[in-house]
């Protein structure tokens, strides 16, 4: 019989059937929170709901969500989704799609689009999920490992599935370079800063060799264009290169 509560409609649910260990429950939920997940249903937990172990591991996870909702059989727990995934590392030998996590993420945001009810099914810690559990969904999910060890404990094995929806849709920039309240240099001032630089190396002599002078300007250029300077940045090497040189007027007199 399944706990009152409303279901949470922007991700999908996850589902663990016949979890042994409260704090792996815990761990669970922690891990959905992570990655945005909300909707945690219990299949028959071994040691009974609302559990202690499992909100002390939880670090707040399981207040954030809408209550947690036990269900005695797995058909009840899913009764009410379109498209179910069973996480599996094994060959249960049944002719259904197999796809790796990210690519159930995809299918999952797809699916939603259009108005479909998602869920993830997870067995317990020691076994895995049943075959007849399995035969319930519509695909298999697996997580490609190390083939010589596979083993995941159950709040990884949410993680990983988490992670993947939540990636597929997360926009965050592959790269970043945060500038401090600087701006990019521009060319202009890269090339003035080349100019300062090629004069004062010309001065000191480290360009003496003529027929190496082109090369080795090209590879400096090349070096402070891959650095990225900031305006900044460019000024403070103005700055350096002057110093140096202040520094070594004396030491030609002497």
């Amino acid at each position: 019989m399944a706990t009152e509560a409303s279901q949470s409609a922007a991700a999908p649910a996850i589902v663990l059937v016949t979890p042994q260990l409260g704090e792996n429950i815990g761990a669970a939920a922690r891990a959905m929170m992570n990655c945005g997940l909300a909707d945690l249903r219990l299949v028959a937990p071994r040691d009974g709901w609302p559990n202690l172990a499992a909100e002390r591991a939880a670090v707040g996870a399981l207040d954030l969500m809408p209550p947690v909702r036990v269900f005695d059989q797995l058909g009840a727990a899913i009764a009410d989704l379109t498209m179910v995934y069973a996480t599996t590392a094994r060959d249960r030998q049944m002719v259904k799609p197999i796809v790796t996590a990210r690519q159930a993420a995809v299918e999952a945001r797809a699916h939603m689009a259009i108005g479909g009810k998602v869920g993830f099914v997870f067995g317990p810690e020691r076994t895995g999920l049943l075959s007849d559990d399995v035969s319930l969904a519509n695909k298999l999910v697996t997580v490609p490992l190390n083939p010589a060890f596979t083993s995941l404990n159950l709040g990884q094995a949410v993680l990983l599935i988490g992670y993947e929806w939540f990636q597929s849709g997360d926009e965050t920039p592959a790269s970043q370079l945060p500038l401090g309240g600087t701006v990019p240099a521009t060319q202009a001032e890269l090339q003035n800063f080349f100019a300062h630089l090629e004069r004062e190396l010309d001065a000191c002599g480290f360009l003496r060799n003529e027929e190496a002078r082109p090369h080795m300007i090209r590879n400096l250029r090349a070096m402070w264009q891959r650095a990225e300077l900031t305006e900044q940045e460019v000024r403070t090497l103005h700055g350096m290169i002057k110093e140096l040189t202040t520094l070594r007027a004396p030491r030609r007199k002497g």
